[in-house]
C-alpha cells in the first residue's frame, strides 16, 4: 500500500503548492494530534515539541500545525530554530508524545516539509504515517474548549542540545589547540553547532550563521562545500566541518582543503571504534556506497551490508542487525550508540575524538581506503519505460559487470521523484567508469 502524502523523510514540497499550504498544514497537525490522543492511555495529556530550521515559511507552517494540535486536545511547546536531531533528542529528553521538525533539509528555501519523530527519537512508523494520512481524509474537526490545547515555548532547548552534543565527545579529551571552521548553512544550528565545539575548546570561525529566511543552503554547508574549503583555506584552519540546512548531514575538509564525504568518515567511525574496542558487529551503507569502503570495512574483519538510498532505510537495517553504526555519502552518518537519529554536529565530534585519540589527520586516517571514481549519468525517459525489461541494455550491463569484475560495480536505479533513470558506473579509474557508463546510457531511449 502506497502512502498519499509521506515520503521516504516526511512530506515535503515548494511553499505554497500542495500539500505545503496553511490550510494543509492545520489539517495534518489535527489528524497527527488525533491518531496520538487515540494512542495515548486514559487520562493522559498528549504533548509534541515543534522545532523548526530558519526558512521563512516556517513562521507559516508552525503557526498551522499549532492550531492543528490545539484543536484536537494536544499541548504544544515551541522550540524554534533546531536542528532535526536535537528536535528527536528533546522529545525522548522531555518525555513528549511526539517532535515535529519544520524543514526542507537540503533543498533552498522555496521548499519546506514536515517529518515527525516518535516519543523514542525514532521517525514514525509506516502504521503511524498510514494512520495519519486516514485521519487527513477525514473533516477538520475540534474538541470541546474545555479540552484544547495549550501553547509554551522552550527557552532553555538550545542549551539542552549543546550540553547533549558535548557530552557524546569522550570526557578525557579536548579541542583546545585546534582552529575549526564550521559552516551552518545559514540554517538550524547556527546558533548551536559553534557554541559546541567553541565549548569543547576549539578555536572557532563560523560561516553560514547568518540566516535571513532565503538564504539557507545558499552557496554554503554540506550540499556546497566551496565556500568552507576556501575559508580554511583562508584562515589556515586545521579542520572545517559543514552542515546541512537542518543539521543532520556532515561533510568535512582538512587544512589542505581536501574534502571528504559521508562514505570516507563512516570509514573512519568504524575504525575508530575497533581501535577503542567496541563491538560492531557490522556496518550499513547505501547502494551508493564507495566499493573501496565497502572493501576497507570488511578488511577490518567488519560485516558490511547495503540498505537502499536514504538515512531512513540505513536506521530500519541497522536496528534490524541490531547495528550501531551506518551512513551513506551524503553525509547521514548514524551512530546509535549516541543518538537515535543521524546527527551531523555529533558525527563530526566523532571523528574529531578519533583524530584525537589516534594523533592522526583525517588524511592519514583514510590512507589505506582509496576511494574508486563514480560517474553518474541521468537519462530522462518515457514514464512508460521498463529497463528492466530491455534485453540490449541488458546485455550491455553484464558485460560491463563481467569487464569490471570486483574492481568496480553498476547500478541502475529509477529516479523516484522524476522520470529518470540513473546510470551509475564505479571503476578504479575514472576513465574507464565514464566509457562504460556511456556505453549503457547510449542504449536507452530518451524521452
Amino acid at each position: 500500500m502506497k502512502k498519499q502524502y509521506f515520503g521516504t523523510d516526511g512530506i515535503r514540497g515548494e511553499v505554497g503548492q500542495f500539500p505545503i499550504l496553511p490550510d494543509f498544514m492545520t489539517r495534518l497537525g489535527y489528524a497527527a494530534g488525533i491518531v496520538l490522543t487515540s494512542q495515548a492511555k486514559v487520562g493522559e495529556r498528549c504533548k509534541v515539541l515543534i522545532g523548526k530550521d530558519t526558512r521563512v515559511s516556517g513562521y507559516l507552517l508552525e503557526s498551522a500545525l499549532e492550531a492543528g494540535f490545539v484543536a484536537a486536545g494536544v499541548d504544544v511547546i515551541l522550540c524554534g530554530p533546531m536542528p532535526t536531531p536535537g528536535v528527536a533528542y528533546l522529545t525522548k529528553a522531555l518525555r513528549l508524545s511526539a517532535g515535529v521538525v519544520i524543514s526542507a533539509s537540503h533543498n533552498l528555501y522555496q521548499d519546506n516539509g514536515v517529518k515527525f519523530f516518535s516519543a523514542q527519537g525514532d521517525k514514525l512508523s509506516d502504521d503511524f504515517e498510514f494512520a495519519i494520512e486516514a485521519e487527513l481524509n477525514k473533516p477538520l474537526g475540534c474538541v470541546h474548549s474545555e479540552h484544547l490545547g495549550k501553547v509554551s515555548r522552550l527557552d532553555a532547548a538550545t542549551g539542552r542540545y549543546i550540553e547533549f552534543c558535548k557530552s557524546t565527545f569522550p570526557g578525557n579529551l579536548n579541542l583546545r589547540g585546534m582552529k575549526v571552521v564550521v559552516d551552518c548553512a545559514n540554517g538550524a544550528a547556527y546558533q548551536i553547532a559553534p557554541n559546541v565545539f567553541r565549548e569543547l575548546g576549539a578555536e572557532v570561525i563560523a560561516i553560514g550563521v547568518e540566516p535571513n529566511g532565503r538564504n539557507i543552503n545558499d552557496h554554503c554547508g554540506a550540499t556546497a562545500p566551496a565556500a568552507l574549503i576556501a575559508k580554511v583555506k583562508d584562515v589556515g584552519a586545521d579542520i572545517g566541518i559543514a552542515l546541512d540546512g537542518d543539521a543532520d548531514r556532515l561533510q568535512m575538509v582538512d587544512k589542505t582543503g581536501r574534502l571528504f564525504n559521508g562514505d570516507e568518515l563512516l570509514y573512519v567511525l568504524a575504525n575508530d571504534r575497533l581501535q577503542r574496542g567496541i563491538p560492531l558487529g557490522g556496518v550499513v551503507g547505501t547502494l551508493m556506497t564507495n566499493l573501496a569502503v565497502e572493501k576497507a570495512i570488511k578488511e577490518l574483519g567488519v560485516q558490511f551490508e547495503r540498505a537502499a538510498v536514504g538515512d531512513r532505510y540505513v536506521l530500519e537495517l541497522l536496528k534490524q542487525k541490531s547495528w550501531i553504526l551506518g551512513g551513506e555519502g551524503s553525509g547521514h552518518l548514524l551512530c546509535l550508540d549516541q543518538h537515535t537519529t543521524g546527527d551531523g554536529t555529533i558525527a563530526a565530534l566523532q571523528v574529531l575524538a578519533a583524530m584525537s585519540q589516534q594523533k592522526k589527520s583525517l588524511a592519514q586516517l583514510l590512507d589505506s581506503v582509496k576511494i574508486y571514481p563514480q560517474v553518474l549519468l541521468n537519462i530522462k525517459i518515457q514514464s512508460t519505460y521498463d529497463w528492466k525489461a530491455d534485453e540490449k541494455l541488458k546485455v550491455q550491463i553484464s558485460k560491463v559487470e563481467s569487464d569490471l569484475q570486483n574492481t568496480g560495480r553498476v547500478l541502475i536505479r529509477p529516479s523516484g521523484t522524476e522520470p529518470l533513470l540513473r546510470v551509475m558506473v564505479e571503476a578504479q579509474d575514472e576513465a574507464i567508469a565514464l566509457k562504460s557508463a556511456k556505453s549503457i546510457a547510449d542504449l536507452v531511449p530518451i524521452a
